[in-house]
């Protein structure tokens, strides 16, 4: 089974990135002297950021980052030279602690290369505006979805200030006693909700599970259409379980791993013949459909305390609300610690409210579930 090489996680370029102690100094690369200037014209508007330089490729994006020290890099996928694909590699191999945002189409092959680019150290993507329609409505659209993205690493309580361990290290669970756990009983079902920094996270823990693992697993990652069915292929490539898409109706079998699809929350129901999946466009929930707090109450009223829910990196509070629900019912709780996220927004929320039975490193999640499993 080929595993895809974990990188460091990416941490502070330098101490300018630090709130309250700088501007967020960007380096920009894209071949298109068009898409650079827009990019540079959508963050020029926000006084917290700095773009401090450009670059055409990505021989020449090694050379800016040595030279600026940039926080952020907004980078490009396909590019003449060196690729963004190839980029990122060597970012991540000389170390770089930069965060790295890939700028993708919204196509089956942006999609595929986004996936990649995740898996090799991309921290986040924003969709490349497109060359037709109007371009202030364009331009609103990037702001409203590239700003937050960038300020997601800096927010206060985000690890930002330090370099994170890397994702392999395995961290030792902390005992939440805030919250006494309910006898949940058997185990019959693993729940996952994730959002930025998800794909490399999957990439890491699914392959360790066995393929005789004999729960069902289902996933929500917050993505888009056609990048969730990118994002699922390029896992099952890579994983002993199976790993798809959910469609409507879909049943729920021992060891599969089922994703949410973009655009849609993933429900469970039960039927005569065991449990499947529903898929509905009902209103966004925290921002974001597919919701973490829609599945996990699914998950709860189908399976009661039969549970195991994992909060792991992401922005927002996704999640939480769900895990109140599950707890109470006796769900065991896993939270990804601070120190190995991307970013702690959802896994913090979770922790400070004292609903995490656990919280750990990346590297111990899966064997804390088979300890849960076989116990």
């Amino acid at each position: 089974m080929n595993q895809i090489a974990s990188f460091p996680a990416p941490g502070l370029a330098h101490a300018a990135s630090v709130p309250g102690s700088g501007k967020i100094r960007i380096l920009v690369v894209d071949d298109s002297v068009v898409i650079r200037r827009f990019i540079t014209h959508a963050l020029s508007e926000d006084p917290a950021f700095e773009v401090v330089g450009f670059a055409a490729n990505g021989i020449l994006a090694l050379q800016k980052v040595a030279e600026l020290k940039p926080d952020v890099i907004t980078l490009d996928i396909e590019m003449p030279e060196m690729d963004g694909l190839a980029t990122i590699r060597k970012l991540r191999e000389a170390s770089c602690k930069a965060y790295v945002i890939m700028c993708s189409t919204l196509t089956s092959r942006g999609a595929a290369s986004t996936i990649d680019a995740l898996v090799f150290g991309a921290n986040d993507y924003v969709t490349k505006p497109s060359n037709s329609g109007p371009m202030d409505a364009a331009l609103k659209m990037l702001q409203d979805e590239l700003i937050p993205k960038i300020k997601q690493f800096f927010a206060t309580g985000n690890p930002a200030s330090a370099q994170r361990k890397s994702s392999v290290v395995v961290v030792p669970g902390s005992v939440r006693p805030a919250v006494a756990s309910a006898a949940g009983g058997e185990r019959k079902i693993l729940a996952i909700g994730v959002s930025t920094g998800g794909p490399t996270a999957l990439m890491e823990i699914l392959p360790q599970f066995p393929a005789t693992f004999p729960l069902p697993v289902v996933i929500v990652q917050h993505m888009p259409p056609i990048f969730t069915k990118q994002l699922a292929d390029r896992l099952s490539a890579h994983c002993s379980l199976e790993v798809v898409e959910a469609s409507e109706g879909m049943p729920l079998t021992p060891g599969r791993v089922v994703v949410a699809p973009g655009d849609y929350h993933m429900r469970l129901r039960r039927t005569a013949s065991g449990t499947s999946v529903a898929l509905d466009q009902g209103p966004r929930e925290n921002s974001c459909r597919p919701a973490v707090d829609v599945l996990f109450r699914s998950v709860s009223d189908v399976y009661a305390g039969g549970v195991i829910g994992v909060i792991l990196t992401g922005m927002g509070q996704d999640g939480l609300r769900g895990v109140e629900q599950l707890r109470a019912k006796g769900a065991y709780i896993i939270a990804q610690d601070r120190g190995t996220s991307v970013v702690w927004g959802m896994p913090g929320a979770v922790v400070e409210a004292g609903l995490a039975d656990v919280v750990l490193g990346l590297g111990a999640v899966v064997p804390e579930i088979l300890r849960q499993v076989v116990r």
